[in-house]
């Protein structure tokens, strides 16, 4: 799609999301993927930073009181400007060790289209404090569209669905901007927070956000099995009426029944900005159809369900988890022919 520029150097694309981060290195690609989850020691009212990514992961939900593992960041913003600034910098300098790197990075980060100023400023600001020679942003619908291959410098409507951890995005694209975008707080944590209600309101089973995950990719589907039961696996957690630890079995017709809300929000999210798309446009969409995105888009059996709704045709990218760090990164590479979709601040 566009002319190759990647000689190596010292600039990287972030894709910062509220579940895992990104990091792609200019001529190089995504060298490093981990989860977007600081852990901190506190003593005497100051933090020291533990652990971060994958070994602050692991201690979610299981630390003692003087240890707290957060997610810095939230529905796809930084809900914790100092641990998400120790995050940011620990990533820079991960990647740094890896890669014979030329003095400060250019880094361009991509952020949700209805992130506020503020917000925006939050990020620009962590990532020159983290070593950035200048700090660039990118809203995620266009980052998740170039990642996924969509022609979006073509004059025609492309649409693009992005479900990441905190948010998802739907975006009509043409002529290489935004012709319409919303931005719906409902994504990954979402549909894990409706897994532990669901079990807590019909199990009386409390479950940590870990293996709510784990029911969500393992048997998670947007639609009821065909046999109203589908597949079923073993959990644990704790009984909530006599407070000792108990195994039940749950069924993919029950994580459907709890998925049900958030998936419903996501179809509403797509047909309102159908309604909202200009006539011509919309035509286009009808004909190439919609494309899904993000860590959300792997929720089984998703595409049929939206397919069901707005009676389009629905494809998942092929790499719909890197899309937006793969499209934050062609974005790095090719920056002459998209200067005008990353906005550096003057």
């Amino acid at each position: 799609m566009f002319g190759f520029g990647g000689l190596l150097s010292s600039d990287i694309a972030i894709d910062l999301g509220t579940a895992n981060t990104l990091v792609y290195v200019k001529g190089k690609g995504i060298v490093l993927s981990e989860p977007s989850v600081v852990a901190y020691h506190v003593k005497e009212g100051q933090k020291k930073v533990l652990a971060v990514g994958e070994d602050a992961k692991l201690m979610l939900g299981r630390t003692p009181g003087s240890i707290e593992a957060i997610r810095p960041m939230r529905e796809g913003v930084i809900a914790d400007f100092d641990t998400a600034e120790e995050m940011i910098k620990y990533f820079i300098r991960k990647v740094h060790k890896r890669s014979s790197f030329l003095g400060k990075p250019k880094v361009i980060v991509c952020v949700p289209h209805g992130a506020t100023p503020v917000e925006k400023r939050a990020i620009r600001t962590s990532v020159l404090s983290a070593g950035a020679r200048r700090a660039g942003l990118i809203a995620e619908p266009i980052s998740a569209a170039i990642g996924a291959g969509m022609p979006i410098t073509d004059p025609t409507g492309n649409m693009v669905v992005d479900i990441g951890g905190g948010t998802t995005e739907v975006a009509v694209l043409s002529l290489g901007d935004i012709v319409y975008a919303r931005s719906v707080r409902v994504g990954g944590d979402r549909m894990d927070e409706a897994i532990i209600s669901y079990l807590r309101r019909q199990h009386n089973l409390l479950v940590g956000e870990s293996t709510a995950e784990r029911i969500k990719t393992s048997i998670g589907t947007a639609r009821m099995p065909d046999d109203g039961r589908g597949q079923s696996m073993h959990i644990r957690g704790r009984d909530l009426l006599n407070g000792v630890p108990k195994e039940t079995e749950i069924s993919q017709a029950q994580v459907a029944e709890a998925l049900a809300e958030p998936v419903q929000q996501i179809c509403e999210a797509v047909m309102t900005a159908l309604e909202a798309t200009p006539p011509d446009l919309a035509a286009d969409i009808v004909d190439r159809g919609v494309m899904l995105t993000g860590g959300g888009a792997l929720l089984g059996q998703l595409d049929l369900a939206l397919r069901e709704q707005t009676g389009l045709a629905i494809s998942v990218a092929d790499e719909s988890l890197n899309c937006v760090a793969l499209g934050t990164g062609k974005a790095l590479e090719y920056e002459k022919q998209l200067r005008h979709v990353i906005d550096y601040e003057s």
